[in-house]
């Protein structure tokens, strides 16, 4: 008898306590899905940059506008390429969660293009003198220059170079001497707050030719650049996407992308 009763009272506890178990885990699992979720703000444009996999170097553009709470097609799709070793993740993502975004992740010097979502609020540049409608056009001068030297304070950043006091770089983009930077557009990444060797100076530029990789950033025909540059110059708030298609398939929900155009 003292048996049974001890069996049913663990029975009892167990009854009592595996509810309990289950909504932890349910609300565990909730705060952890919450945490993948995107929302966009003000957001208006929209640039959406795919290649097939990982290491693939060649790929394409898409541009969108928002209209109410839809991403609405504006552009027929381009051909882009992107690093000479394919793309990795921004590591602002995979440091704060490594198992939810697996796979490289971009650092200074790996030929990669970084993946994720990017603002394109630091303007564009360009060897013309200036830019009609910009306000943020920086016209390329012999002195301005983009440092990747990660020892340096300036790291990331574009530069006049005669308006600082000390140099402390040993490396750097001298920008009116590089012919695909005729036009490009500043992608927002580690820039606002550098973390040093994560990568520096990500651009959309000009190719050198098409199917040739870059250093890091993504570039295209003289054609298309000069087109995006004049789209992304007035002040609606842009964002650049940029993922391999498998990744854009999975996070699309999470991130409210617009169905890639031959998911429709």
């Amino acid at each position: 008898m003292i048996a049974k009763c001890y069996s049913s009272a663990v029975y009892i506890r167990l009854f009592l306590v595996l509810p309990i178990l289950f909504l932890a885990a349910a609300s565990a699992r909730q705060t952890e899905d919450q945490s993948i979720w995107r929302t966009w703000q003000d957001e208006k444009k929209l640039i959406v940059v795919t290649i097939p996999d990982w290491n693939a170097v060649e790929g394409t553009l898409i541009r969108y506008e928002r209209r109410g709470r839809e991403w609405i097609k504006v552009s027929e799709s381009i051909p882009v390429v992107v690093g000479r070793a394919g793309m990795a993740w921004d590591p602002a993502l995979t440091r704060e969660n490594p198992d939810r975004y697996p796979g490289p992740t971009k650092h200074e010097g790996d030929g990669r293009s970084p993946f994720g979502v990017f603002a394109l609020n630091r303007g564009t540049f360009g060897f013309t003198g200036e830019l009609r409608g910009s306000r943020m056009y920086t016209p390329l001068t012999p002195t301005i220059e983009c440092v990747d030297d990660p020892t340096s304070r300036y790291y990331g950043r574009i530069i006049h170079r005669e308006k600082v006091d000390q140099v402390d770089w040993k490396s750097s983009e001298k920008m009116s001497s590089i012919p695909e930077y005729r036009w490009g557009v500043v992608v927002n990444y580690n820039t606002d707050h550098p973390v040093h060797g994560d990568g520096s100076c990500i651009f959309l530029h000009q190719w050198s030719r098409p199917g040739n990789g870059t250093a890091g950033c993504t570039a295209m025909s003289p054609h298309d650049i000069e087109n995006l540059v004049h789209w992304v110059s007035g002040d609606e708030p842009i964002v650049l996407v940029q993922l391999p298609r498998p990744e854009y398939q999975r996070l699309q929900v999470h991130w409210q992308l617009p169905p890639l155009a031959q998911d429709r």
